[in-house]
């Protein structure tokens, strides 16, 4: 698959149903935005559910762990959004690298949500399923993006 905008090749082989962008006439809309980017969309969603599964917290948790897992998940679309604005495909890995930072720290602070009791583990394996496909989304796009500047 081949990004025209980018002009990245995307592996098939990856497993993830990635959308980068094709001329309309392959069927699929290009990307004109990052709001057409399928990571961005997930990554996006993530977040809305990260705020529903919070706001049943203690209250007391509201400048601590609720505050850190919310702040954590804006930052994964919020740095998909700013690498893509800049001029260098390096910029921009470097910002979706950032995004994988603060999904690795979602998993952990999940993963505290559930120990502590906050989460039920049902909770706990949909934000994990959900963290794993971005993770892999952001992976491919990395690896799209390196070997376009090689």
């Amino acid at each position: 698959m081949v990004n025209r905008e980018w002009g990245i090749e995307i592996d098939p082989e990856c497993g993830d149903d990635l959308t980068f962008g094709f001329a309309e006439d392959d069927g699929v809309a290009p990307i004109t935005d990052y709001r057409d980017l399928d990571v961005w969309k997930a990554a996006m969603s993530f977040a809305a559910a990260v705020y529903r599964e919070t706001a049943g917290f203690p209250i007391d948790e509201r400048f601590g762990l609720t505050a850190q897992l919310r702040r954590a998940a804006v930052s994964v679309p919020a740095n998909i959004a700013e690498g893509y604005g800049r001029e260098t495909a390096g910029a921009y890995i470097q910002f979706l690298r950032v995004s994988q930072g603060s999904a690795k720290e979602l998993e952990t602070l999940v993963e505290l949500s559930h120990t502590l009791g906050f989460l039920r583990l049902e909770q706990k394996t949909d934000l994990f399923v959900t963290l794993t496909r971005i993770s892999k989304m952001l992976r491919a796009l990395i690896r799209a993006l390196e070997r376009k500047r090689q």
